[in-house]
Order: structure tokens, then sequence, then C-alpha cells
């Protein structure tokens, strides 16, 4: 028995990260798949609070442990309007407006390359060369990617725009939840992520939007597929790594993300990458490999759904 459970335990670690990095790839499609039927706050504010009711019970029903203070409880909330109401509403918003899923999974996808310059020349965190050079690389491959988007009329300077936004979102919030929500159970933390990250979202689509949802079929997969493949499937794998110890190789693979999403938008919505714009996205995946192959120990990856 002890070593049937070794022999598991090493299968999971070699499917369960690559399964990690393929959900959240998705969320990139599907979003663009449920955008024709309702607004994006809208839709994020419905998806997080259906999220929180199955998180919810799922915490009930295993006894996950919740925050000790109100302290950070709030650092938890804090972190969650960065990483999900910021993040997934910029990406969300800025497909919405045109930007095609691949180009938005590019920008935000250089995540690792803001977090190690922010680590660097802020906190003092050693960047070694190689880092630096996967930076410029990186850098270098989303302008080229954007600039030859835009000059063939695919999205608009608005919609890049709201996807920096997201991408500032993502990496600030990484930093502030790897300072101060380390020790947060993925579970009960993912309900007051959630919970707290639907307020904005909430409040956005009160005054902005018409909060109509138009529940096609196409809709009601997107969506089930958006909260229960993504919000709670991957964050239940997710914990699964982490509990393995295999949670590491999630960003060792996660310079992977843009170029999975970008090969399934271009099978399900057509979107194609010449010349130019392919050859940005590869600096991009080669600069954000370089970052990525020896994460920096304090500031790493996020290794949260989309």
């Amino acid at each position: 028995m002890p070593e049937q459970s070794e022999d598991q335990s090493k299968l999971l670690s070699l499917i369960a990260p690559g399964a990690f990095v393929l959900l959240w790839s998705t969320g990139f499609v599907f979003a663009k798949m449920a955008l024709p039927y309702a607004e994006t706050m809208t839709l994020l504010t419905v998806r997080f609070l259906i999220a929180v009711g199955l998180l919810l019970v799922i915490s009930i029903i295993w006894k996950a442990r919740w925050p000790k203070s109100i302290n950070q409880t709030l650092h938890i909330a804090v972190a969650g309007i960065l990483l999900h109401a910021t993040y997934l509403g910029g990406v969300f918003a800025a497909i919405e407006r045109g930007l095609e899923a691949g180009v938005a999974a590019l920008i935000v996808g250089i995540q690792p390359l803001l977090v190690a310059f922010v680590a660097g020349v802020f906190l003092k965190e050693r960047v070694s060369a190689r880092q630096w050079l996967g930076l410029i690389l990186g850098v270098s491959g989303v302008i080229l990617v954007v600039w030859s988007k835009l000059q063939d009329g695919l999205g608009t300077s608005l919609g890049v725009g709201i996807a920096v936004v997201a991408l500032f979102g993502i990496s600030i919030g990484t930093i502030y939840q790897k300072r101060f929500c380390g020790e947060m159970d993925l579970r009960t933390g993912a309900v007051i992520q959630y919970t707290a990250a639907a307020i904005p979202t909430g409040i956005l689509a009160f005054f902005t939007e018409t909060m109509i949802i138009n529940w096609t079929g196409e809709m009601i997969f997107a969506m089930a597929w958006l909260v229960i493949v993504l919000s709670v499937g991957a964050i239940s794998l997710l914990y699964l790594l982490i509990r393995k110890g295999a949670a590491s190789k999630v960003s060792s693979l996660f310079f992977l993300v843009p170029p999975t999403a970008s090969l399934m938008a271009w099978y399900l919505y057509d979107e194609t990458f010449h010349s130019t714009a392919l050859a940005g996205m590869l600096m991009t995946v080669l600069g954000v490999a370089l970052v990525n192959l020896r994460p920096l120990k304090r500031f790493g990856l996020r290794t949260r759904p989309s």
C-alpha cells in the first residue's frame, strides 16, 4: 500500500501541474464565450457570488479553518480585490472592448516579469542577469504583438490599457498575498476573496451596466465552466498540489499559458498571429521562461486560477 500511495503521488506531481495550467488558460477563451451575453461587471459579480456559495459548502464539509483575526481577514479581502476584481475585471473588460483573448493572455502573462522587477528594484531581492534578460525580451515581445495587432485593426488602445491595469492588479496582488496571506486556507480564503471582489464589481455593475444576462445554452455552459471548473475546481486542484508539494511545478510551467490560450482562441475564434506578432509571442514566452526557470523564493508566481 505505501508503494501504491507513493506511485499515485508521483503521478499527481507529473500530471496535475500541467492540468492546472491548462485550466488557467481556458479562462481567457471562456471569458470571450460569455461576454456576448452579459456585461463584464455583471458577469463577474454573478460568477463570484456563485463561487462563494459553492466554496462555502466545500469549506463547511471539509471543516476548513478560517482566519483567526479580523486583520488577517482584511488582508485576504484586499488581495481578493486585486487578484479577482482588478485582474479578472481588467481581462474581461479588455476582451469586451475588442482585445483578442490570446493578446490579453499574453499581456497579463508577463506578470512574473513585473513581479521580478518589483522584487529586484523596490524589495531588494536579487535578480540575476538571466532574469533581467527575460524581462527585456518579455516586455519587448508584448509591445511587438500589441503594435502588430493594433496596426491590423484588432483591438483598441483602450482595451490594451485596461489589460495593463489587469497586469498591475495581478502583479501587486501577488506580492501582497505572498506578504500578508501566506498562511490562509485556500478554500476559506477563496470565500473571503470572492466575496470582497464581488463588492466593487457589483457596485460598478449597478451604476454602469444594465445587469441583464441572456441565459442562452452557451452562456450557461460558459458560466458553469468559469465557476465550477476554474473558480472551484482549479482552487481544489491547487490545494491538492500544495499539500503534495508540487505547487512549484505550476509556476515553472506558467510561461506556457499565453501560447496555450492563444492556441485555444485560434481553434475556437480563428484568432491568428501573423509573422510579426508570432515573433513577439515567442519573445515573450522565452522571456517569461527565463524568469520562471528559478522563481524568486519569496515573491514567486501567483498560482491562483483565473
